[in-house]
């Protein structure tokens, strides 16, 4: 196995964890569960993240790739952020229940649009799906 195929193994494997984690955690702070002050809830998430960055940087210095000279990883790094703000309001700073849910609902929509974006490496994601 090439370093950059091990790379993107270990990209998507972060990424799926990253996203049972966020669902994780938002069913548990929906509950206010007491499992959320844990040290391992509170840590885990950002090593696991951090893998995921990691991954994605080895497999864009291996292709030797500039993100911000390729639109589709340019919108990918755009939808990150929106994913990541969309996230912190879910999990921490939304005032009222709704907020933290529509929230939620919005993030785990930009996950997929992260998603789509990766597997048709095209900017419009699976709107290009829907057009052909």
């Amino acid at each position: 196995m090439s370093w950059y195929a091990t790379a993107k193994a270990v990209h998507v494997v972060c990424v799926v964890l990253s996203i049972a984690g966020f669902v994780t955690r938002f069913a548990l702070a929906w509950r206010g569960s007491t499992l959320l002050r844990r040290p391992a809830a509170r840590i885990l998430p950002h090593v696991n993240d951090t893998m995921l960055l990691g991954a994605a940087i080895a497999m864009l210095a291996l292709a030797r790739i500039d993100p911000l000279a390729v639109p589709w990883l340019s919108a990918k790094v755009a939808g990150l952020v929106v994913y990541i703000l969309l996230g912190m309001v879910a999990l921490r700073h939304g005032r009222t229940p709704a907020i933290r849910t529509v929230a939620f609902a919005a993030a785990l929509g930009s996950f997929g649009y992260l998603v789509s974006v990766a597997l048709v490496k095209n900017p419009l994601g699976i709107l290009t799906w829907l057009a052909a």
